[in-house]
């Protein structure tokens, strides 16, 4: 068996629309939560700051009247030309420092500046001046003080006294003020400004909006790098993505099963709810046991090691209720109990301890005296492990069990009870003697690393993988259970490519 790529490698493909639509579902609770936070801090923003008022007034530039028409079009030519040039003596402390003088106002002239904006709309001979502060009564009188501030500005420049060396007056000439030369443009105020009724900042929907926005894309960005970071196996896809190795059957949470090891009898429930998960539990073993007769159909495997990568996935259990499942159908089942490190299945069938694998091996007892039937189904049988010995290895990996195994094999499907991959090898060395193991993984909390670890034994020592059962399985969310199943396109050692093998979406069993 060969693996698929690397985690790593795997981890480093992009993500497709189906990925995030799957980041939306799992990790929807902390994106809505980064998008509230946001929004709230954009909308607390906003209520600290001080309010601004904005109001606007403008004025012409006009030149004087002629009955010539080509007098009048050279006029509103130099009007649209001067606009140009008076847009920045708007803007200067000159004008400023009159409307500071005119309004009696207790501010220096850039401040003042600061709070005023002036636009010349284009191919016009408007100036528009705007005026913001956090009062409006203030903000209208500016406005309009500053139109009026740049039209008399605007008069004493085009009105200016003629620069030093210029030709004195001849005697006889009109009166100073008479003689003042008329301005060839002026700046005429286009009415009053408005009181402004609503302030212009902060603007509370805008940035509210911004906000939500910005928390949205923290909330995306946070549900990527948990995908990232969060290396777990939580649905079957991943398994078959990763690894190229089929799932070959989906188990959901059973909280009978929660602290111990036992067999699921249907109708074993005694509320609703898990008269519900039984009913779930037993459709999945049984789509389990469905696909396990489909792995191979020329040469089915009679031998069967069932492990996990760390304790606790419920590889124990697994094997119990699967067995049990098999003989339900009529098939002769023997389950071995292959942990002679920590064995459990004496006490998840509630048999008598200290009694054989070991025994068998050394010869102090024979396969029929240790085999133990179990009384609530006549053609299922439990070989225990025997007495711990000291060197399990060598046990397990010994020709006297390879032909123990195949003697049990004549008359009976075997299912082995074998430790973790990656503490011991003890399931490795098994595998060799069976027909094939499966490696059971639990949803949440295995790792794409430990299960890539635990397949990469198994290679090294050329045992065949039958396939993964995905365990405890959440019921709720994006990854949950589906109690009719779904229909994987994946191929199963033994089926033709493309060919659609049943596999159950979504227990927790200890062992």
């Amino acid at each position: 068996m060969s693996v698929n790529g690397t985690p790593g490698e795997q981890a480093s493909a992009g993500l497709d629309l189906a990925d995030y639509l799957r980041l939306l579902r799992v990790y929807w609770k902390g994106i809505v939560a980064f998008t509230l936070l946001a929004t709230l801090a954009a909308f607390g923003w906003t209520v600290l700051q001080p309010k601004i008022y904005a109001s606007e007034s403008s004025g012409i530039v006009v030149t004087p009247g002629s009955d010539n028409v080509s007098l009048s079009l050279a006029g509103d030519s130099l009007a649209k030309a001067k606009v140009k040039n008076y847009e920045s003596v708007a803007k200067s402390r000159l004008v400023a420092n009159r409307v500071i003088t005119s309004l009696e106002l207790e501010t220096t002239a850039d401040a003042l500046l600061g709070a005023i904006s002036v636009k010349v709309p284009i191919d016009t001979a408007e100036i528009r001046v705007t005026a913001q502060s956090p009062d409006p009564a203030t903000a209208q009188r500016v406005a309009d003080a500053w139109v009026n501030g740049l039209a008399a500005e605007v008069k004493a420049i085009e009105t200016a006294t003629p620069a030093k060396g210029a030709a004195a007056k001849p005697e006889g000439t009109a009166s100073t003020a008479a003689s003042t030369p008329a301005p060839a443009v002026s700046i005429l105020p286009l009415g009053k400004a408005v009181l402004p009724s609503s302030p212009v900042s902060p603007n509370i929907r805008l940035v509210v909006v911004i906000g939500a926005l910005g928390g949205l894309a923290l909330g995306v960005m946070y549900a990527v790098v948990r995908r990232y970071l969060d290396r777990r196996i939580r649905n079957a896809a991943e398994i078959e993505r990763h690894f190229g190795v089929p799932v070959i059957g989906t188990l959901p949470i059973d909280h009978r099963l929660d602290g111990k090891s036992t067999i699921l009898e249907a109708g074993a429930a005694a509320r609703p709810t898990e008269a519900r998960a039984g009913g779930a539990m037993g459709e999945a073993l049984r789509e389990l046991r469905t696909n396990l007769s489909f792995l191979d159909v020329d040469q089915p495997p009679r031998i069967i090691v069932v492990t996990s990568s760390v304790p606790g996935e419920g590889k124990s259990t697994v094997t119990a209720n699967l067995a049990a499942t098999l003989a339900a159908a009529g098939e002769n089942v023997v389950v071995v109990d292959g942990d002679l490190r920590r064995p459990t299945l004496v006490d998840v069938f509630n048999l008598v301890p200290g009694v054989g694998v070991t025994d068998v091996l050394a010869g102090t007892a024979d396969l029929e005296d240790v085999l133990q039937p179990w009384s609530a189904m006549p053609n299922l049988s439990i070989l225990g492990s025997g007495r711990i010995p000291p060197n399990p290895s060598e046990l397990l990996g010994s020709l006297a069990l390879k032909k123990m195994l195949s003697t049990l094999a004549q008359k009976a499907t075997v299912l082995i009870d074998a430790p973790p991959l990656l503490p011991v090898t003890d399931a490795a060395v098994l595998s060799k003697a069976a027909d094939g193991a499966v490696v059971v993984i639990q949803a949440g909390k295995t790792t794409q690393e430990q299960l890539g670890q635990s397949l990469g034994n198994l290679d090294k020592v050329q045992g065949r993988v039958l396939g993964t059962v995905l365990n405890y399985l959440p019921t709720r969310g994006a990854d949950a259970y589906s109690y009719y199943g779904t229909y994987s396109s994946a191929a199963a050692p033994g089926h033709s490519e493309g060919e659609d093998v049943l596999v159950p979406v979504g227990s927790k069993a200890k062992g």
